[in-house]
């Protein structure tokens, strides 16, 4: 696998940025400084930063990682994340492709919506809409979240009585939906037949923040910026692990808790490529659509961060 972190060429230009965003700092080394913690506030200057190694560590909270970017993408502002790309090797993306040299980009299909969809956004809803509405408030969906979504419904045809969620690609054209019954139907979900190697709803995904990688959309509405898997893996030459690679998003794992192994092969993906992981506790709750909004951004901060070595050491160890 390929070495993905960001070699910092002007160290000068590069501590500049790290003193704007955490104060100033105690050198030790040539390489490494110390600086008061973003994460725990510790009030002593624990947290060194090596810039030899692209490594950084505080010695209180045990907060770590394998990219300085990351500090300055979290706690940094957009034109100081802009400037420290420019000092180092990250601008020059010419090798990207490289990584994923493997297997042909499959042509997405440009798809529309079924002719009987009726959107939910409207203040003007018919009254057929009303047991659609009361199938998502019982599900804890608001109307923000609906109009967020542009969620609407089928009253008719063959997505009859029918949540319809779509999904919008970088253009804004329709990319894929979901289609759930809220009438009991005994198949809960009919889905067109089209590849499900998009990323959802990828239009209003902010990479440069965190993503929280979850099972379903319903699971996505409650997780904020979210990417719904759609109940299949992340492959090597998807799309969705394209982006996550290209802009070094942090990736927050929150899938079913029945889906370990499913759980387990997408870390090792991610952890090839250098990603910074957490994972959040589900347990208790069926999945993250089940969860009171309040209840998953508590979990969501006190996720576990996902150390490389470590999580695949024991991995290894629990396969013996």
């Amino acid at each position: 696998m390929r070495d993905l972190k960001n070699t910092v060429i002007n160290k000068s230009a590069a501590l500049k940025i790290l003193r704007q965003i955490l104060g100033p700092d105690r050198p030790t080394s040539k390489d490494e400084h110390y600086y008061k913690c973003p994460e725990c506030n510790h009030h002593k200057p624990k947290f060194a930063v090596n810039l030899d190694k692209n490594v950084y560590h505080c010695w209180v909270c045990d907060y770590r990682g394998r990219n300085i970017r990351r500090i300055v993408r979290r706690f940094g502002s957009f034109t100081q994340l802009q400037s420290w790309d420019s000092i180092t090797s990250r601008t020059d993306l010419e090798k990207f492709s490289d990584l994923f040299a493997e297997e042909p980009i499959e042509v997405q299909e440009k798809i529309e919506l079924p002719e009987e969809f009726i959107s939910l956004c409207s203040k003007n809803i018919p009254a057929t809409g009303k047991y659609a509405l009361k199938y998502l408030r019982n599900r804890g969906v608001t109307y923000d979240d609906i109009v967020r979504w542009k969620i609407g419904y089928c009253f008719g045809g063959e997505y009859r009585n029918r949540i319809i969620i779509p999904s919008f690609d970088q253009d804004g054209d329709i990319s894929y939906f979901i289609a759930r019954s809220y009438s009991g139907d005994s198949y809960k979900y009919k889905n067109p037949r089209v590849s499900k190697d998009i990323t959802f709803n990828e239009l209003y995904i902010n990479w440069n923040s965190d993503l929280v990688m979850v099972e379903g959309v319903f699971d996505a509405v409650v997780a904020g910026n979210a990417v719904p898997i759609l109940g299949s893996t992340l492959r090597k030459n998807s799309k969705l692990l394209r982006e996550i690679v290209k802009n070094d998003t942090p990736v927050y794992i929150a899938l079913d808790p029945d889906a370990a192994h499913k759980e387990r092969r997408i870390i090792k993906t991610l952890l090839k490529y250098d990603i910074e992981l957490y994972k959040i506790d589900v347990s208790g709750y069926e999945d993250v659509g089940s969860m009171p909004k309040h209840v998953f951004e508590q979990r969501k901060k006190s996720a576990v961060f996902i150390d490389g070595g470590d999580y695949l050491l024991r991995d290894l160890l629990a396969a013996v």
